[in-house]
């Protein structure tokens, strides 16, 4: 039996963090949930990932609620857990994360393996029992998502135990979860996405878009920038302005069958409420982009 495919417009969705709201504190100035999501719909963007945890009500049918009025479809929720310690028991955490997930009829648990330390910034190395015991846990967390309808997926990230190319690799090797590629993460980490998006399009189960600086990305490898100061300092931009294949990505996975979401996101730090219009500007420059090579596959002009 086939499955419709949406068009790749109909798939483009949102996230708080592209407007400074994050889980770590002291990251900056935040936006309240009404503003994020009343731009969100505004824009045009037709989802959103949930955000932070306090971001929205954490009642799953008040969350639910919420982004029915505003007009937005849930997507996933972003959930770092500490997957490499065998004293400590991850699903209890994610199981909190999925009612939410389904009560708002989201698809999508995109993990990442957090160190059990705040932010960003700095991560212990990962020895051969830590990755047994993250690899085990990834699929026991992939099977309590698909028993609720969902879909797991692991999220490279800077700063997490899961952060460069060849771990990216050693995680699609050593388990069954699906990948979210993350496409500025794992190009800060060290990886190549569109290598990933090229050779692994099957085990790709969700999309962070995200355009980088790479020299931003080369400070943060060799040590000469933190995390947090290189995307304070500007190390994300709106896709097409920086240094990621976005088009590559976009056209490899869609030629492939690709049927999953497109978040954008450009990790922002507010030093204080922005004048004007804020982030909102980026990530209308970001769709519209996104939208232009929609429209040059299908040969339509916007």
């Amino acid at each position: 039996m086939s499955t419709t495919i949406l068009p790749l417009e109909e798939r483009v969705a949102g996230a708080p963090i592209s407007w400074g709201v994050c889980e770590v504190p002291g990251w900056g100035w935040q936006y309240d949930p009404a503003t994020v999501l009343d731009q969100m719909s505004d824009v045009g963007l037709a989802a959103t990932e949930f955000g932070p945890e306090d971001f929205l009500p954490a009642d799953p049918d008040a969350k639910a609620d919420l982004l029915a009025t505003k007009g937005l479809r849930a997507v996933g929720q972003f959930v770092p857990v500490v997957l490499h310690d065998p004293g400590h028991d991850p699903l209890p955490e994610v199981e909190q994360a999925m009612e939410g997930l389904v009560a708002a009829r989201a698809s999508t648990v995109v993990l990442a393996a957090a160190t059990g330390q705040e932010g960003y910034d700095a991560r212990p190395e990962l020895d051969e029992a830590g990755w047994t015991t993250l690899l085990a846990n990834l699929d026991r967390l992939r099977e309590a998502a698909a028993a609720r309808g969902l879909v797991a997926t692991l999220h490279p990230h800077v700063g997490t135990m899961v952060e460069s190319g060849g771990e990216t690799d050693r995680v699609l090797a050593g388990s069954s979860i699906g990948l979210c590629l993350d496409t500025g993460h794992l190009l800060i980490g060290g990886g190549d996405p569109v290598r990933v998006a090229q050779e692994q399009p099957d085990r790709i189960a969700h999309v962070h878009l995200k355009d980088v600086r790479l020299e931003w990305a080369r400070k943060v490898q060799a040590g000469e920038a933190t995390y947090t100061e290189a995307v304070a300092g500007g190390m994300y931009v709106p896709l097409g302005d920086g240094d990621v294949d976005v088009a590559a990505i976009v056209n490899a996975l869609e030629d492939h069958g690709y049927a999953g979401w497109y978040v954008l996101e450009q990790d922002t730090i507010l030093a204080g409420e922005p004048d004007g219009d804020g982030p909102v500007d980026d990530v209308r420059t970001s769709l519209y982009f996104l939208l232009g090579l929609a429209a040059q596959r299908s040969g339509v002009g916007i």
